[in-house]
Protein backbone atom coordinates (compact mmCIF):
# COMPACT_ATOMS: atom_id res chain seq x y z
CA UNK A 1 0.00 0.00 0.00
CA UNK A 2 1.10 3.36 -0.60
CA UNK A 3 4.35 2.31 -2.90
CA UNK A 4 3.84 4.51 -5.36
CA UNK A 5 3.53 7.50 -2.66
CA UNK A 6 6.88 6.20 -1.41
CA UNK A 7 8.48 6.11 -4.26
CA UNK A 8 7.86 9.32 -5.59
CA UNK A 9 7.07 11.70 -2.80
CA UNK A 10 10.60 12.25 -1.36
CA UNK A 11 10.09 12.54 2.98
CA UNK A 12 12.30 15.73 4.33
CA UNK A 13 13.98 14.09 7.55
CA UNK A 14 14.70 17.68 8.60
CA UNK A 15 11.20 19.23 8.55
CA UNK A 16 9.35 15.77 9.32
CA UNK A 17 8.86 15.66 13.49
CA UNK A 18 8.80 12.57 15.31
CA UNK A 19 6.37 10.04 15.35
CA UNK A 20 4.83 8.41 17.96
CA UNK A 21 5.95 5.31 18.64
CA UNK A 22 2.00 4.14 19.70
CA UNK A 23 0.04 2.72 17.13
CA UNK A 24 -3.51 3.94 15.91
CA UNK A 25 -6.15 2.44 14.84
CA UNK A 26 -9.31 3.21 12.64
CA UNK A 27 -12.55 1.23 11.17
CA UNK A 28 -10.64 2.73 7.78
CA UNK A 29 -7.57 0.61 6.92
CA UNK A 30 -6.30 2.71 4.38
CA UNK A 31 -6.41 5.68 7.08
CA UNK A 32 -4.52 3.64 10.03
CA UNK A 33 -1.85 2.45 7.23
CA UNK A 34 -1.24 5.74 6.23
CA UNK A 35 -1.07 7.66 9.50
CA UNK A 36 1.00 4.35 11.24
CA UNK A 37 3.50 4.79 8.44
CA UNK A 38 3.68 8.35 7.61
CA UNK A 39 2.03 10.27 10.42
CA UNK A 40 4.05 13.68 11.09
CA UNK A 41 5.97 13.25 7.79
CA UNK A 42 6.78 15.83 5.20
CA UNK A 43 7.49 15.20 2.03
CA UNK A 44 8.78 17.31 -1.24
CA UNK A 45 10.50 19.71 1.13
CA UNK A 46 7.50 20.89 2.27
CA UNK A 47 5.04 20.32 -0.22
CA UNK A 48 2.71 17.94 1.78
CA UNK A 49 2.29 16.57 5.46
CA UNK A 50 0.48 13.64 6.50
CA UNK A 51 -0.85 14.44 9.96
CA UNK A 52 -0.08 12.94 13.38
CA UNK A 53 -2.32 10.64 14.84
CA UNK A 54 -2.60 13.17 18.33
CA UNK A 55 -3.34 16.09 16.02
CA UNK A 56 -6.47 14.32 14.41
CA UNK A 57 -8.95 16.40 16.86
CA UNK A 58 -7.50 19.67 16.02
CA UNK A 59 -7.56 19.30 12.69
CA UNK A 60 -11.62 17.89 13.54
CA UNK A 61 -11.97 21.67 15.31
CA UNK A 62 -9.82 23.29 13.10
CA UNK A 63 -12.53 22.09 9.84
CA UNK A 64 -15.42 22.43 11.64
CA UNK A 65 -14.84 26.20 13.15
CA UNK A 66 -14.89 27.16 8.96
CA UNK A 67 -17.03 24.15 7.86
CA UNK A 68 -19.38 23.22 10.34
CA UNK A 69 -22.31 21.59 8.08
CA UNK A 70 -19.76 18.49 7.76
CA UNK A 71 -19.52 17.19 12.15
CA UNK A 72 -18.69 14.36 12.50
CA UNK A 73 -18.57 13.25 8.73
CA UNK A 74 -14.76 13.98 8.06
CA UNK A 75 -11.51 12.56 8.99
CA UNK A 76 -7.88 14.29 7.95
CA UNK A 77 -5.02 13.06 7.46
CA UNK A 78 -2.89 15.43 5.10
CA UNK A 79 -2.56 19.51 4.39
CA UNK A 80 -0.52 20.76 1.92
CA UNK A 81 1.79 23.69 2.58
CA UNK A 82 -1.15 26.69 1.90
CA UNK A 83 -2.59 24.98 4.46
CA UNK A 84 -5.41 22.87 2.57
CA UNK A 85 -6.46 19.75 4.53
CA UNK A 86 -7.40 17.12 3.22
CA UNK A 87 -9.71 14.60 4.89
CA UNK A 88 -12.03 11.62 3.96
CA UNK A 89 -15.86 12.03 3.85
CA UNK A 90 -17.60 9.30 5.58
CA UNK A 91 -21.06 10.32 3.31
CA UNK A 92 -19.26 9.64 -0.02
CA UNK A 93 -17.06 6.83 -1.62
CA UNK A 94 -14.68 6.94 -4.33
CA UNK A 95 -13.97 3.18 -5.52
CA UNK A 96 -15.81 1.65 -2.50
CA UNK A 97 -13.93 3.57 0.36
CA UNK A 98 -14.61 7.12 1.77
CA UNK A 99 -13.62 9.92 -0.58
CA UNK A 100 -11.54 13.06 -0.01
CA UNK A 101 -12.32 15.89 0.08
CA UNK A 102 -10.29 19.37 -0.01
CA UNK A 103 -10.67 21.93 2.52
CA UNK A 104 -9.12 25.39 1.34
CA UNK A 105 -8.77 28.19 3.98
CA UNK A 106 -8.04 30.50 1.57
CA UNK A 107 -10.49 30.48 -0.79
CA UNK A 108 -13.32 29.29 1.57
CA UNK A 109 -14.15 26.26 -0.69
CA UNK A 110 -14.55 22.41 0.00
CA UNK A 111 -13.79 20.84 -3.22
CA UNK A 112 -14.37 16.97 -3.46
CA UNK A 113 -11.53 14.98 -5.08
CA UNK A 114 -12.27 12.18 -7.29
CA UNK A 115 -10.45 9.92 -5.07
CA UNK A 116 -10.47 7.95 -1.86
CA UNK A 117 -6.90 7.70 0.46
CA UNK A 118 -5.21 5.09 -1.03
CA UNK A 119 -5.57 6.50 -4.88
CA UNK A 120 -5.06 10.20 -3.54
CA UNK A 121 -1.50 9.43 -2.58
CA UNK A 122 -0.94 6.58 -5.45
CA UNK A 123 -2.64 8.59 -8.07
CA UNK A 124 -3.84 12.31 -7.65
CA UNK A 125 -1.42 14.11 -6.55
CA UNK A 126 1.42 12.30 -8.60
CA UNK A 127 -0.43 12.14 -11.64
CA UNK A 128 -1.78 15.92 -10.75
CA UNK A 129 0.80 17.36 -8.50
CA UNK A 130 0.01 21.06 -9.25
CA UNK A 131 -3.46 20.79 -9.29
CA UNK A 132 -3.86 19.13 -6.27
CA UNK A 133 -1.73 20.73 -4.49
CA UNK A 134 -0.36 23.83 -6.00
CA UNK A 135 3.12 22.48 -6.84
CA UNK A 136 3.92 25.29 -9.58
CA UNK A 137 2.73 28.17 -6.97
CA UNK A 138 5.04 26.34 -4.08
CA UNK A 139 8.36 26.47 -6.49
CA UNK A 140 7.99 29.77 -7.42
CA UNK A 141 7.77 30.38 -3.25
CA UNK A 142 10.85 28.78 -2.80
CA UNK A 143 12.24 30.19 -5.89
CA UNK A 144 11.74 33.59 -4.80
CA UNK A 145 13.65 32.78 -1.16
CA UNK A 146 10.15 31.85 0.68
CA UNK A 147 11.32 29.29 3.38
CA UNK A 148 9.26 25.45 3.66
CA UNK A 149 6.96 25.75 6.40
CA UNK A 150 7.31 23.45 9.75
CA UNK A 151 4.65 21.21 10.97
CA UNK A 152 2.95 23.59 12.49
CA UNK A 153 3.03 26.54 9.75
CA UNK A 154 1.62 26.95 6.25
CA UNK A 155 1.99 29.53 3.43
CA UNK A 156 -1.01 32.15 4.41
CA UNK A 157 -2.99 34.51 2.32
CA UNK A 158 -2.12 38.09 3.93
CA UNK A 159 -5.58 38.61 2.47
CA UNK A 160 -7.93 35.74 1.59
CA UNK A 161 -8.91 35.11 -2.17
CA UNK A 162 -12.50 35.09 -0.87
CA UNK A 163 -11.93 39.06 0.17
CA UNK A 164 -10.36 39.48 -3.08
CA UNK A 165 -7.04 38.64 -2.19
CA UNK A 166 -4.47 38.42 -5.04
CA UNK A 167 -3.02 35.09 -5.88
CA UNK A 168 0.30 36.30 -6.27
CA UNK A 169 3.75 35.67 -4.03
CA UNK A 170 3.54 39.19 -2.74
CA UNK A 171 0.12 38.65 -0.55
CA UNK A 172 1.43 35.26 1.19
CA UNK A 173 3.56 34.66 4.54
CA UNK A 174 4.57 32.22 6.69
CA UNK A 175 2.05 31.86 9.46
CA UNK A 176 0.93 29.45 12.11
CA UNK A 177 -1.55 27.35 10.50
CA UNK A 178 -3.60 27.09 14.24
CA UNK A 179 -4.00 30.91 14.13
CA UNK A 180 -4.53 30.99 10.38
CA UNK A 181 -7.16 28.44 10.11
CA UNK A 182 -8.79 30.23 13.21
CA UNK A 183 -9.03 33.86 11.59
CA UNK A 184 -10.35 32.00 8.27
CA UNK A 185 -12.60 30.27 9.80
CA UNK A 186 -14.12 33.17 11.32
CA UNK A 187 -14.07 34.90 7.76
CA UNK A 188 -15.38 32.37 6.06
CA UNK A 189 -18.76 31.93 8.68
CA UNK A 190 -18.82 35.59 8.30
CA UNK A 191 -18.97 36.11 4.86
CA UNK A 192 -21.48 33.01 4.39
CA UNK A 193 -24.01 34.57 6.67
CA UNK A 194 -23.75 37.98 4.53
CA UNK A 195 -24.13 35.96 1.15
CA UNK A 196 -26.04 33.15 1.51
CA UNK A 197 -26.49 30.96 -1.56
CA UNK A 198 -22.74 31.85 -2.24
CA UNK A 199 -20.43 29.09 -3.18
CA UNK A 200 -18.25 29.60 -0.77
CA UNK A 201 -18.62 25.99 0.78
CA UNK A 202 -19.05 24.16 -2.51
CA UNK A 203 -20.48 20.08 -1.53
Amino acid sequence: MFETFRRKFTKDQVLSPERSAHPTYSEVVDWTNLINEFGGSSFENGLYRVIRASDLGLWKSRIAGAFPEFGNRITCFGYDWLGRAFAIDSKRLEGGLPGVIMFEPGTGEALKMPCNIDSFHNEEIIEYRDAALASNFYNRWISNGGPPPQYGQCIGYLKPLFLDGVDELENLQVTDIDVYWHIMGQFIQKIKGMLPGTSINDQ
